[in-house]
């Protein structure tokens, strides 16, 4: 499986800053040792065009980002720093996820190892989320015409507010999020088809939820490719999820969701999403199974 990254996923934050920049490097260190991702496997990615980012995003939030001159309440509401390695590191994440859906499109499945930020609005940024990979790599692919629809599964913990606004009203994108109803953000876009989880839930429950969830959206979705947000902060003992899964409900998740889309014959593009445990290592060690079911069923197609 092929997989995107580059060395500048990883950007250097305060100390006491809450996003766990480091897992980008400890899971493609993980995933080689493991020998999960070979050298011949990894797309390195380039800094995404102004265009490409152009026909998700407004312009002027582009020269915002681009000049380092956003509005220190939008800075605020961005979570993290705006410097010029935050700016390239958000463009090597896109381009790593375009990346990735076309070598879906050509081998059925592939990864970005970052991604899933989709917090990130037309014209503003939040919750760690700069620029939304997975909204501008289907704007790109459609605008090419490698595409014409599209599948949304988003199961971090926290709803895909920006990528439901982005595709408002698109018949051609379908967004499935499955979520904690009351956890962030506090005031919810509306997704095609959003499934709000109690604090608490655990893999029985959890898993009851997806299942039909994603029946009814593959089928509704007739996608051309679908994009999977495997954001891990669903675990318990996650600092911000809430919920209340073990290792072994994620892993039988990530095994539901590769299950269902390989079963409807439609390439799948894996990117990250959140994830917030303890340690930095323990995050990585989560986001790899995902890697790790993925080669497995690979195995078993084959």
């Amino acid at each position: 499986m092929r997989v995107s990254y580059h060395p500048d996923y990883r950007v250097d934050l305060p100390p006491t800053h809450p996003y766990p920049m480091g897992k980008y490097p400890l899971l493609h260190g993980l995933l080689r040792e493991r020998g999960l991702l070979a050298a011949p496997d990894i797309m390195v990615p380039e800094e995404a065009p102004l265009e490409m980012l152009g026909l998700v995003h407004e312009p002027a939030y582009l020269a915002h980002l681009a000049a380092g001159t956003l509005p220190a309440a939008d800075v605020r509401r961005l979570g993290v720093p705006l410097t010029p390695r935050l700016w390239r590191r958000s463009r090597l994440a896109v381009h790593g996820t375009w990346l990735a859906a076309r070598a879906a499109l050509a081998d059925g499945l592939a990864a970005n190892g970052a991604g899933g930020t989709h917090h990130a609005f037309a014209a503003h940024g939040e919750g760690f989320c700069v620029l939304n990979d997975v909204a501008v790599a289907i704007g790109a692919l459609r605008a090419s015409g490698e595409i014409r629809r599209a599948l949304v599964i988003d199961l971090d913990v926290h709803q895909g507010n920006g990528t439901a606004a982005i595709f408002a009203g698109d018949p051609d994108v379908y967004t499935l999020s499955l979520h904690g109803e009351r956890n962030y953000p506090a005031r919810k876009a509306r997704s095609t088809r959003d499934v709000g989880l109690p604090d608490g839930t655990g893999d029985a429950d959890y898993l009851a939820a997806l299942g039909p969830a994603l029946h009814v959206a593959l089928g509704a979705a007739r996608a051309d490719v679908a994009f999977y947000v495997a954001g891990v902060d669903v675990v318990a003992g996650d600092r911000y999820g809430r919920l209340a899964l073990s290792e072994e409900g994620l892993r039988r998740r990530e095994r539901l969701v590769l299950a269902a889309v390989r079963e409807a014959a439609v390439p799948l593009a894996i990117v990250l999403g959140g994830g917030y445990a303890p340690s930095t290592l323990r995050t990585a060690e989560l986001h790899a199974i995902v890697f790790e079911e993925a080669r497995a069923a690979r195995a078993g197609a084959g």
